[in-house]
């Protein structure tokens, strides 16, 4: 099956978008639309595989070149850092990477020295701090709800995703400064892009015909 396309999707609101996309350049996703448990679905016509894992792992899958493409938010490739092409922003699963924190804060984590951070995004916390604004902090890694951290005294301030903001109001903190805007982004294999860059550029100038046309 060398001469399949291998797509990998990160699970989630992001995968049923992106099926869509793939749907509407005439790939055949209904494997993926019925309840399963499996883990590979092909479509014979286009010799296509799409392959649904863990956001975290979609980078990973297409750096090492057992996807050729894959479908992610830009939150997971940078935190990832992989080495790959960050190809096409797809515009869906709008959001920010943020700081956070209590009202208070918003003057004042700037200039703090020992200032503790919260985040599940550690390396973009790191690169935000100690290279874009030149501060030294302590980044403290937590996998679960990091709005509880600044409310128990864990750490002054968040870098988290910001959709809404509801959460953030709901836990009295805030939006103390914007790091990025976040999307879904199409990345894609340094290999592949040159053993199979016809079948990858058609789905580059598609996709963008879809964008362009919103139709997602």
């Amino acid at each position: 099956m060398e001469n399949y396309l291998t797509v990998a999707l990160a699970k989630g609101r992001l995968a049923e978008t992106a099926i869509g996309l793939f749907e509407k350049m005439g790939y055949d996703c209904s494997q993926m639309r019925e309840k399963s448990r499996k883990l590979i679905f092909t479509d014979e016509a286009k010799k296509a595989k799409f392959i649904l894992v863990k956001a975290s792992d979609v980078p990973v899958y297409v750096e090492y070149g057992a996807a050729d493409i894959g479908i992610v938010g830009r939150d997971t490739i940078l935190q990832e850092g992989r080495n790959l092409y960050e190809t096409l922003d797809l515009g869906f699963g709008k959001c920010k990477m943020a700081v956070c924190g209590p009202a208070d804060m918003k003057d004042k984590f700037s200039g703090m020295a020992n200032l503790r951070v919260a985040s599940k995004y550690t390396n973009i916390a790191r690169e935000y701090f100690h290279i874009g604004k030149g501060q030294t902090v302590e980044i403290i890694p937590l996998s679960g709800s990091v709005e509880l951290a600044p409310l128990v005294g864990l750490s002054e301030v968040i870098v988290d995703i910001v959709e809404s903001g509801k959460t953030l109001k709901e836990n009295g903190l805030e939006v103390l400064e914007v790091i990025c805007d976040l999307s879904a982004w199409l990345v894609v294999n340094r290999v592949s892009m040159k053993m199979k860059r016809e079948t990858i550029m058609e789905i580059v100038t598609n996709m963008k015909e879809l964008i362009k046309g919103e139709c997602l």
